[in-house]
Formats: structure tokens, C-alpha cells, sequence
């Protein structure tokens, strides 16, 4: 058992700036958890593109009015507010000032912008094509700088301490629902443990894993919106999950992103055999189209034709040189795999790549469930409605982190460290009846399972038939897979599996209740269009 004024779940940009934005008060006693050995593994450490700053002749009410329109008519007016007013001044606060961030720069010495899809001026500050890996490697140290946080790896959340539910209190039934942290599983010991908090902030990243293609890493299997639908929270726009459109398309680099920056530079989508079709799709915005269009243009391209893949021309459109300087990881990682894209083109396919639903917050950051404050990928605050604009991820996770520090920090101030002095009545984990260790092969068949239905039901074209049939089956691999975690011990991979299908239950429901087509939910069977974003 150990006791924190705020347990963090999760160490990617979101749960990071969170932290550091607490560790400003001295007394506040801060505990983060991560599923990974090391702390960078996370979506952030993932993100190529880069993070939205202020461009010249730019300002938060045309940023606001960008991502409204990237939303498809879902976007909260108020989370684009907040992110467009206040998200550039973070950026200077947290990420150049604390985390020494060096973004790149132009031959004048100033900020080096790009231009990414949707987007109407150049404004994403860039580190080379590595900007997620630069963020969150600045953000962990200047975390191992504050003496009032802990990081602890290797430990994967189980499920939030709540009452009424983990109270033995019968009286407690009549109060609020309410978070005092979580019980953790221990990779290493095989063992779980109770870390009661004041505050609990949720910051496990997205669901990517899911689908049988992603961009997103090992851990992305919604554990945080699992245990947040398990503890009663209110979930949002689920059926909202975002494809990228490009991710590459190579025996052993599956998954592996290619940024949308590189279309921002210039890049052109082709057919294997070197016809241009995003015109046919998106007549204004053509290959800098918002990405449900084009992900779907491509894979419309793709079932149409029979192709295995579409081709991405940068070698035409920019010099060898600017390529392996503003694409320097993409371009070594392609090379790995015999492409050279200062040459010839690039084999890609879409990939699950954000999820744009999540656990509902305020603009602090706060879920619907007392002191539990969810943040990050696994949230959701209406920035995104129902399509991301690109690059606002970060962002979001930055500014939402700071700001749920900052309302956290104001909360607590002058309060006694925390102590949870109900800790008797929260019972042990205990596993003295179970005698079955876990099977990785039933575990992995399942996930296998779980992907395949996600991908061709609840994918990028969805209808009521295949919606029908993924919830018919993922309600009995449900009902299986809880009979298997009740009967077994513990593994990572077991807790995962049950979220996972919990997950795209969630998923699955709220796709099938949607009959309107928007953004990157697409009904072939829809009763009502969003008709310009349709094709």
C-alpha cells in the first residue's frame, strides 16, 4: 500500500506535464505509474509531425476555426478556445523553458513551421521528424529534476479504487461515485498492489492495439478508458476513432508512421502504377485532404483496384538533401527496409492511429467521477469531435495537462499530505483460490481475434451489419474472456486481453448507435450525410 497526493496513470506528454505542472508546489507528493520498462515508451515518444505553435500571421481565432472545421461539426467551440488561446504559451512554459525543447528553426534564427493537412498557415513546430521522441525525452528529465516525484515502471493498472465498489461500507452506496487510486499489477514480483491517492489522473494513451493495423505502440489497448467504463465514468464519441492514412507498407516496418508532414512538404499519393487520385476524392484540398477523406480514399482505392498498397511520392517534389534533413528518422527507417524515398516512392496503407473519443472532462481535465481527472488520448474534452486536426494532439495532452495541474494544485494547496485513512476498508487483491496461470497462447489467439473483428467490422467503413455482427461476437469473447480473469492469475497480457474487449464493446456500440455519417465514423448505410466529407 502506498499513499500519494496524486497518482498519475500513464507518462506520455499528457501525464508528464501534469506532473511537472504539480511538482511546482513543494508539497504535493506526486507518483507516476507506467506499464514500461522505460518511461519514454508511450504514443508521444511515437509522434513524427510535430506540435501546433503560433505561425506568422496566424492567430487563436483562426487556429480555433480550423479545428472546428477539421471536426466536422462535432469540435467543442470552447476546447478549441481554450487550446487555440493558451496552447502556444505552454509550449514556451513547459516545453521550452522547463523541458529545454530545441525546436527546429529557419535560416533568420526563428521557429521553423510546417504545414500539415486542414491546416490554413504554416504553424507546427518540428524537431526534425522525431518531434514526440525530442518532447518527451526533454519532459522525463526535467521529471527526474523534481525531487517530489516518483516514476514507477513496470507496473500495469488493474482497476480503479472506487467507492461504493471497493467499500465495505454498505452506507457508502448513497454517496457520489468516487476515485481513491488504483490497485497495480507488478510485472516483475507477479504481484499487486493498493495506491490510494488523492487524486487520480488518468494518462494511458489510445486503443490503437485494437485493430489489426495501428501506428500506435504495445500498450495502446484502451486500459485507461476500460477502467474508467468498469468505475461508471461517462464515456464520449467513441465511435470516433481516426485512421492515418499513411503508415508504411513493408514486411517487418508494419505500423511504422509516415508522417502527414510529408504530404504538408509537398508529398503526392499515387496508384502502384503512378496515377494521381486524391483529386477524384477532395477537389479542393487534393493530397492535403483531412485524413478520414483520405484514408478512406485510399482504401477505397485499394478494395476498388485490389491493390496492396498506394504509393507516396516525396522524390519528385523536394531534393534529396531537404529530405534527409527534415525527414531524418522516415528516411533511415525506410532505407532499413530497401526504399529509398530520396528516389522512389513509398508503399503505404492506413492504420488506426487516434482515437478522437474517450472518458468526457471538462476544461480542467475532470471526468465525471469525483477526483478522477482523465487527460490525454484516453480523454475526451470535444477538442477533436469527430476528426483530429493534425498535430493538435500533443497540444491537447500539453495544455490539458498544465491546466489539470494547475486545478489539481489549487485544490490541494494548504491541505495535509494525503493520507488514505479508509485503507482498511479497500480489500487486498487476492489470488490464494486461483490455480490456473495464464495461457499466452489463448491470450494472444483472442487479441488476434479482437483485431480482425475491430478491422473489417469497426473499421474505416462501417454499416449495420457488420456493426450487428462485431457486437454479437465481441459479447461472447467477452463473456469468455471474464470467466477466463476470474479463474486465473494475473498477467499484463490477461489485462489487457479484458480490456481490449471491453473497448471495442464500447466501440462498437456507439458506432452502431450513430446512423449519421461525420467525419471519421463513416455509415455506408447512413440516414443522414455530413455530404462534403462523404466519398
Amino acid at each position: 500500500m502506498q499513499n500519494s497526493d496524486v497518482l498519475i496513470i500513464g507518462c506520455g506528454i499528457a501525464g508528464a506535464s501534469a506532473a511537472l505542472t504539480l511538482a511546482k508546489n513543494p508539497k504535493l507528493k506526486i507518483t507516476i505509474l507506467t506499464r514500461e520498462k522505460d518511461p519514454q515508451e508511450s504514443n508521444t515518444r511515437y509522434a513524427q509531425g510535430g506540435i501546433i505553435g503560433r505561425g506568422e500571421n496566424d492567430s487563436a481565432e483562426i487556429l480555433a476555426r480550423d479545428i472546428v472545421a477539421a471536426g466536422a461539426g462535432a469540435a467543442s467551440p470552447e476546447a478549441a478556445r481554450i487550446l487555440a488561446e493558451e496552447g502556444p504559451g505552454i509550449i514556451q512554459d513547459l516545453l521550452v523553458n522547463l523541458a529545454g525543447i530545441k525546436f527546429d528553426t529557419g535560416s533568420d534564427g526563428g521557429p521553423e513551421y510546417t504545414l500539415e493537412a486542414a491546416h490554413s498557415c504554416r504553424r507546427i513546430l518540428h524537431v526534425g521528424d522525431g518531434t514526440g521522441q525530442a518532447i518527451i525525452t526533454g519532459l522525463l528529465e526535467a521529471i527526474k529534476k523534481c525531487p517530489n516525484i516518483t516514476v514507477l515502471n513496470n507496473l500495469t493498472a488493474v482497476d480503479l479504487i472506487t467507492f461504493p465498489h471497493h467499500s465495505r461500507d454498505p452506507l457508502k452506496s448513497y454517496e457520489p461515485v468516487t476515485c481513491h487510486g488504483a490497485y497495480a499489477f507488478d510485472r516483475k514480483e507477479r504481484t499487486v498492489h493498493r495506491y490510494f491517492s488523492a487524486v487520480t489522473i488518468l494518462a494511458t494513451g489510445g486503443i490503437g492495439r485494437i485493430y489489426m493495423n495501428t501506428t500506435n505502440p504495445a500498450g495502446a489497448r484502451g486500459d485507461g478508458l476500460a477502467m474508467a467504463h468498469r468505475a461508471g465514468a461517462r464515456i464520449e464519441n467513441a465511435e470516433y476513432v481516426q485512421f492515418h492514412p499513411t503508415s508504411l507498407s513493408t514486411p517487418g516496418a508494419e505500423g511504422f508512421l509516415i508522417s502527414e508532414s510529408v504530404r504538408g512538404e509537398g508529398a503526392i499519393l499515387l496508384t502502384p502504377d503512378g496515377r494521381p487520385f486524391m483529386a477524384e476524392y477532395s477537389p479542393q484540398w487534393k493530397d492535403l485532404a483531412p485524413r478520414d477523406v483520405v484514408a478512406r480514399a485510399i482504401h477505397h482505392q485499394m478494395e476498388t483496384y485490389g491493390y496492396n498498397f498506394v504509393l507516396l511520392d516525396l522524390a519528385t517534389h523536394m531534393e534529396a538533401k531537404a529530405i534527409k534533413h527534415r525527414f531524418p528518422n522516415i528516411y533511415k527507417k525506410c532505407l532499413e527496409h530497401g526504399i529509398d524515398i530520396t528516389k522512389e516512392s513509398i508503399p503505404v496503407v492506413p492504420a488506426e492511429h487516434y482515437f478522437c473519443g474517450g472518458v468526457l472532462v471538462d476544461g480542467w481535465g475532470r471526468s465525471s467521477i469525483q477526483n478522477l481527472y482523465a487527460l490525454g488520448e484516453c480523454s475526451c474534452t470535444g477538442l477533436h469531435g469527430a476528426n483530429r486536426l493534425a498535430s493538435t494532439s500533443l497540444l491537447e495532452g500539453l495544455t490539458w495537462g498544465y491546466r489539470a495541474g494547475k486545478n489539481i494544485s489549487e485544490k490541494l494547496d494548504g491541505l495535509p499530505s494525503f493520507e488514505f485513512k479508509q485503507a482498511a476498508e479497500v480489500p487486498s487483491w487476492d489470488e490464494s483460490g486461483l490455480t490456473a496461470d495464464p495461457d499466452a497462447a489463448l491470450i494472444q489467439g483472442d487479441m488476434q481475434t479482437i483485431r480482425n473483428i475491430m478491422w473489417h467490422y469497426v473499421g474505416l467503413e462501417r454499416n449495420t451489419e457488420r456493426l450487428s455482427r462485431a457486437i454479437r461476437e465481441l459479447r461472447h469473447m467477452w463473456s469468455e474472456i471474464e470467466t477466463f480473469y476470474r479463474t486465473t492469475r494475473l498477467s499484463d497480457g490477461l489485462i489487457g486481453l479484458r480490456n481490449a474487449v471491453e473497448v471495442s464493446l464500447i466501440i462498437a456500440r456507439s458506432a452502431l448507435h450513430n446512423r449519421q455519417s461525420r467525419g471519421c465514423h463513416y455509415r455506408e448505410d447512413a440516414l443522414e450525410h455530413d455530404g462534403d466529407r462523404l466519398i
